[in-house]
């Protein structure tokens, strides 16, 4: 749980000009981080805040818009095209962030801004020379980093680099945004932020919106559930989400209880690797890879399962464990990241170690049978999300890192010059081995 020391208590500016920077935003979703910036920006500007986001533009949506109180500026792609994959991520996001810089200067021809946010390494090259352009500070939310989404390694060039401007981009951040406890040791061990510049706020939850009504549960456990329980997950299909382990355990828990079903919602790049070993285990009858269910969809799967396992191997805050308490589901999840600080065990869920599918098994075996038990905690855990991740409170504690970076704006900027006058050009030196252990390669 988030300790009275994680989280900040400095009292915001009434009103602040927010520019906004991100790489996803409604329409476009690839995971958690659009949502998050959404329904952030929101909330600040129903606080009085002043919000531009600066995103890319998708298909259909426009170049320009005020949606929810929130000015939406979207960077169409310049005719010569990056293909968005991985073998070209880094020339596609080079290329992105020059049109993202263009559109967000164009946004300040109408006026100053108070603070820049910038969410995660794909902006940042924009975030530093608009931060710097406008002289204004910038505060950069690290939602996940490239070591700890490879349990510590940096196994090629490319996630080098991507390591390299995470420590570039919090370095020259006034102050660095942590969606938990976690990760802000994270943070601080692998860029040599200083403690005191992270704030720890979490992630938020809209519980209305995970409310389903009960003809749309019934209608969910009519289409995935059989004679007996549901078992589900939702979240990218990629190996750090550790779904593998949960089809491993899946012919225990079948043997445990007759005629249960699993659903798998989601997709991604390991989606075969996962069908395939359905395949292998005889499971084509038991699990069902659901694909990519909206929010309209998602609620009513979550709340008619009988337990929803999160399985992740590196989890820097969890969103789908409070999306899944807030839609009524009883929680089993790995005892990792952010999902540790979330789900207390025996109260508000149950956890098992991470890449351990004997101890998953066990877990969820609990909840299935005990379903006096399992009722208990999720209850338990659902109002623990009205009670403690409102997206109200979290933009209030947002806003409070933005007047402190303003505060210290001046001394953090004359002390990276004396720096730089010191020691000349900075350079980003990266360890041989694991970076989150300490491990020789």
């Amino acid at each position: 749980m988030f300790a009275d020391a994680d989280v900040i208590d400095i009292p915001p500016a009434r009103h602040q000009r927010v520019l906004v920077l991100s790489w996803e935003y409604p329409p476009v979703l690839v995971g958690g981080l659009g949502r998050h910036v959404h329904a952030l920006s929101v909330a600040l500007a129903a606080a009085g805040h002043e919000v531009t986001v600066v995103t890319r533009h998708a298909e259909g949506a426009p170049l320009q818009e005020y949606a929810e109180g929130v000015r939406v500026l979207r960077a169409a792609e310049d005719p010569v095209r990056f293909p968005l994959a991985t073998g070209s991520l880094l020339a596609w996001t080079m290329a992105f962030n020059h049109t993202l810089t263009r559109t967000a200067l164009r946004a300040t021809e109408s006026g100053g801004y108070d603070v820049i946010h910038a969410h995660d390494w794909l902006v940042a090259h924009t975030a530093v020379t608009l931060a710097e352009h406008l002289d204004a500070p910038l505060v950069t939310t690290i939602h996940a980093t490239e070591a700890g989404r490879h349990q510590g390694w940096l196994p090629e060039e490319m996630n080098r680099t991507i390591h390299g401007v995470e420590h570039w981009l919090s370095n020259a951040s006034a102050r660095v945004i942590a969606c938990s406890g976690y990760m802000r040791d994270q943070v601080a061990r692998l860029f040599a932020v200083p403690p005191g510049r992270i704030d720890v706020v979490p992630n938020g939850v809209d519980d209305r919106a995970w409310h389903a009504r009960p003809r749309a549960v019934a209608a969910a456990r009519a289409r995935f559930a059989g004679p007996g329980p549901l078992v589900g997950y939702a979240g990218r299909l990629v190996y750090e989400k550790g779904v593998q382990h949960l089809v491993h355990a899946v012919p225990y828990l079948r043997n445990r209880h007759p005629g249960l079903r699993v659903v798998i919602a989601g997709d991604g790049p390991y989606k075969e690797e996962l069908v395939d070993q359905a395949r292998r285990l005889h499971l084509a009858e038991t699990v069902r890879f659901a694909g990519f269910l909206d929010s309209t969809q998602l609620p009513a799967v979550l709340a008619a399962t009988d337990a929803t396992v999160i399985p992740s191997l590196y989890e820097p805050f969890g969103m789908i464990a409070l999306e899944a308490a807030a839609a009524g589901a009883p929680l089993a999840v790995a005892s990792t990241g952010g999902l540790a600080e979330i789900v207390e065990p025996g109260f508000t869920g149950v956890t098992f170690p991470h890449s351990d599918p004997d101890a998953l098994a066990g877990a969820v075996d609990r909840l299935l049978g005990d379903e006096v038990f399992a009722r208990r905690v999720a209850h338990r855990a659902r109002s623990m999300v009205t009670e403690r991740y409102g997206w109200a409170a979290i933009a209030a504690r947002t806003a409070g890192s933005y007047a402190a970076a303003r505060r210290d704006h001046g001394t953090f900027q004359a002390n990276r010059a004396a720096a730089l006058l010191a020691g000349g050009r900075p350079t980003v030196a990266i360890p041989d081995g694991n970076l989150l252990t300490g491990a020789a390669s």
